[in-house]
């Protein structure tokens, strides 16, 4: 039956639903499928939304009979309905056109694929800053990860969008930038590899300038569809960038990251020489592997805090769970025993910038990992008390800290900890069960205006477990840096952390030892619920010594 013959005979409406019953009933026969396809691309006219989320089901369908047709005949139809419904997608799904740029390559040569579960949310957000849906987008992961493939991806599929409005690529260097306009040039000319001559074959001439490093493909204009300058470099009446501007790792190396003046220039060649070429409406998208804490993605992330329009993605290297995020099979990517010897041959500072994403200040900083105080096992005998603290997260991505302490004469032994920054009803339960665990006898919560709800759900739950925990409650007022300074030194003097070998760097302990000592005197620190949270068990371990003299005196 043709196509006009089943319109006739039950409208379009009637026959998607007959034909998706009918794929339900043959999953693996390429025909109704096909004929599915038909009617998505008919139904784009009078309804796109609908005509793409029925292509959306047909590239799903079509995917599904890949993996289980056994017959090639069948094979090569579903082949060539999901080459199509691909196709159909690429103009406005970023993610489909990623899939269909590279649909003819030998599979053991594409990018996309092999990594797509991993970046498809980044591929997403890509997605809402070409949508105007965000201002700014930032993507920091480790080196390699692929990161600035998937920029030059995203840089083709918008040039073939928006042909007449100009963006900019910069990098920190002129070689990295020549690296982005050579891989752009690839996917838009190099037909045996890439399918972007039929995403978008209205685009009939492109126009390169190898010495600019430019291309272009709308109409005659002054500014070229992309120009690729690294920052350094002069962009007066070179390009106004009005659709993109896509900054790929701005900061040149460690010698850069250590100092404070190298970094204030790169900041002001960034507002200065890339950020005023952008006209208003303007996305901004940042890729980089993170060596810096004041790097010019730690600076936007401070000014466009509680941003809607700003999105911060940051993917390490190893999840919490201390595996590869990044292991993308296929023989691509990068294993958890690749990081793990990558880790050993590197100081702790530079692994968590570059590979955790996670940078620390290292000048100024108040606690140094090989000055802390160690243990491999307590003393002998039980302890004189089992005491805690908790500060409790104010939101914006602040820790729930709560560090256990067991005390022998003067010194603190820190058994454990929760350091999360999660959902508060997971975080009750957390901080009830450490308390219960550990048997702690005094636990007192700094009290804000999420603090005394806290206290209270804790005390319920760790009643509810059979606990024995005294739990109390201090509103305070000091000043948090004053604090942390203050009492620093009594945390060097006094407290025991455990040996290396007795903790991961993924786990709650591990959180809390990187944290605490990321902390710099000097600069801004995003969070130091850490080292706040150790100040505050300092103090509180002080107030029970002043209390247990008091006492001793007054029995006198």
């Amino acid at each position: 039956m043709t196509w006009s013959n089943r319109e006739a005979a039950g409208g379009l409406t009637g026959t998607i639903e007959t034909l998706r019953e009918c794929c339900d009933r043959r999953p693996l026969e390429p025909e109704p499928l096909e004929t599915l396809l038909e009617a998505a691309v008919l139904l784009e006219k009078d309804s796109p939304a609908a005509a793409y989320a029925l292509n959306r089901e047909v590239r799903a369908r079509s995917a599904a009979g890949l993996r289980g047709a056994g017959d090639s005949a069948a094979l090569e139809r579903f082949y060539l309905t999901h080459r199509r419904a691909l196709h159909f997608d690429a103009l406005r799904d970023l993610d489909a056109y990623l899939q269909f740029l590279e649909f003819d390559r030998e599979p053991d040569r594409r990018f996309y694929l092999p990594r797509r579960r991993q970046l498809l949310p980044l591929v997403r957000a890509m997605e809402e800053l070409c949508a105007g849906e965000l201002e700014l987008l930032a993507v920091s992961m480790p080196p390699g990860t692929g990161k600035t493939t998937l920029g030059i991806f995203f840089l083709s599929w918008v040039m073939g969008k928006f042909p007449d409005q100009p963006s900019l690529a910069s990098g920190h260097s002129s070689f990295l930038t020549r690296s982005l306009y050579d891989g752009v040039l690839a996917v838009l000319t190099d037909r045996s590899q890439y399918l972007w001559a039929e995403v978008f074959p209205a685009i009939r001439r492109i126009d390169v300038s190898a010495r600019d490093t430019s291309i272009h493909l709308g109409a005659d204009s002054r500014f070229k569809t992309l120009t690729a300058r690294s920052i350094g470099s002069s962009l007066t009446g070179v390009t106004r960038c009005e659709r993109i501007l896509y900054a790929d790792d701005l900061v040149d190396g460690i010698e850069t990251a250590l100092s404070a003046e190298r970094l204030e220039k790169l900041w002001q060649l960034y507002v200065g020489n890339l950020r005023n070429r952008k006209k208003e409406g303007c996305a901004e998208l940042h890729v980089a592997t993170r060596w810096s804490l004041h790097d010019p993605i730690g600076r936007l992330e401070q000014q466009y805090t509680g941003s809607e329009r700003a999105r911060f993605i940051a993917v390490p290297a190893l999840d919490g769970a201390g595996e590869s995020n990044f292991d993308y099979g296929c023989g691509v990517g990068f294993t958890t025993a690749y990081f793990l010897d990558t880790k050993a041959l590197m100081d702790e500072a530079t692994f968590q910038a570059l590979f955790m994403n996670q940078p620390v200040e290292r000048k100024g900083r108040l606690y140094k990992e090989q000055e802390l105080r160690r243990y491999r096992q307590l003393p002998e005998g039980e302890p004189d008390a089992v005491v805690a603290v908790c500060d409790t997260a104010e939101g914006g991505g602040d820790d729930t800290f709560l560090p256990v302490v067991a005390l022998y004469g003067e010194d603190c032994y820190i058994l454990d900890c929760v350091c999360y920054d999660g959902l508060p009803e997971v975080t009750d339960a957390l901080c009830a069960a450490i308390l219960t665990e550990h048997k702690v006898s005094l636990c007192r919560f700094e009290s804000n205006a999420a603090g005394g709800r806290i206290a209270d759900k804790v005390r319920e739950l760790v009643r509810e477990a059979g606990g024995n925990t005294t739990i109390t409650k201090r509103f305070t007022t000091a000043n948090k840096r004053t604090k942390i300074l203050v009492h620093s030194g009594y945390v060097k003097e006094r407290f025991l952390f455990r040996e290396e070998s007795l903790y991961t760097r993924e786990s709650p302990y591990g959180r809390m030892l990187t944290k605490l000592c990321g902390y710099s005197t000097g600069g801004t620190n995003r969070h130091d619920d850490v080292p706040d949270g150790m100040a505050q068990l300092a103090e509180f371990l002080l107030s029970l010594t002043q209390e247990a003299v008091a006492m001793a005196v007054l029995r006198q």
